[in-house]
């Protein structure tokens, strides 16, 4: 990086400064609802090994941002509003590239952002922790907990970490994709059909992912996951479902994961699990007769 701190700790900037940064994204989440308080909605992140990558040069002679691809509105707004916090307004170009598809329930634009504020920061020598990010973040849109590592519970509304649950041992998800895109915004602007039975049994399933991650007790962590896909049915259902659950019994695996405001199921493999590569091959198998559009994934974890 190409700065140098000036008097009262200003950066000095100069052409050519350059700031990298990745963000990994998610298959939907473990578990997703609204508790019992007021307000309280909440997820569970699963990070998967996909990523967005950011790369902010800085370019004084440039009046603004110029980002590629142009059509990332959102992460250009961020850029301009870290390069506010450093005391700038300097130009500046910003590239993205990555692996996540959009409007799938991936996390595609939260990484987006986040990996844009921390290339931008690195840029600009401005110290980003996670807190001041998640006020940034709240500013834009409804965000993911990808800015946090490991499994997080987090609330995506307010853009507020609720906990750090922890890592998981690596699963295997083949992932099924039912097609179209949702408007993640638009999606959280939707009437919560939740009663206060649902409300109750999303607090239990939360108390039990949370004991399920410190375990690291894969069988458990699957049945919530499941358990959150069917209940989801109420909200933004998926048509696969049934079918996506019988194969994942058949199969014998952890269980199933949803895009709960997406379009992606997926179900969950355990890597150790001595019959693993049979149980990868079947699962694809049998997902590809209801799907063309069939793809594994791993997740991450965190050790």
């Amino acid at each position: 990086m190409d700065s140098v701190p000036a008097a009262g700790g200003s950066p000095v900037l100069y052409r050519g400064a350059t700031g990298v940064s990745t963000c990994f994204g998610t298959f939907g989440e473990l578990l997703q609802g609204r508790l019992p308080a007021p307000g309280a909605d909440f997820l569970v992140t699963l990070p998967v090994a996909r990523w967005t990558m950011a790369c902010y040069r800085v370019d004084p002679e440039l009046a603004g941002v110029t980002v590629d691809p142009p059509a990332k509105s959102k992460a250009r707004r961020m850029a301009e509003m870290v390069l506010q916090c450093a005391g700038g307004p300097p130009g500046g170009v910003l590239t993205l590239d990555g692996n996540l598809p959009e409007g799938k329930g991936m996390a595609s634009s939260s990484a987006d952002l986040v990996a844009t504020a921390r290339a931008v920061a690195n840029a600009v020598g401005l110290d980003l922790p996670p807190r001041r990010l998640e006020g940034l973040l709240r500013r834009v849109e409804p965000t993911d907990g990808v800015l946090y590592p490991g499994v997080v519970a987090f609330d995506h509304r307010r853009v507020r970490l609720r906990a750090l649950l922890g890592s998981l041992p690596t699963m295997t998800i083949v992932g099924m994709d039912e097609g179209g895109t949702v408007d993640t915004v638009a999606f959280n602007r939707l009437a919560k059909p939740f009663s206060a039975a649902d409300r109750r049994e999303y607090a239990v399933l939360l108390e039990r992912m949370t004991s399920a991650v410190a375990r690291r007790d894969l069988a458990e962590v699957g049945g919530i996951a499941t358990r959150s896909a069917e209940m989801n049915q109420a909200l933004w259902p998926k048509r696969a479902l049934a079918d996506v659950a019988r194969i994942a019994r058949e199969v014998g695996a952890l269980g199933v994961v949803a895009a709960h405001s997406g379009t992606m199921l997926g179900v969950l493999l355990d890597t150790a699990d001595p019959g693993y590569v049979e149980k990868v091959g079947a699962t694809v198998r049998a997902c590809s007769l209801i799907s063309p559009d069939v793809s594994l994934y791993r997740s991450l974890s965190f050790d």
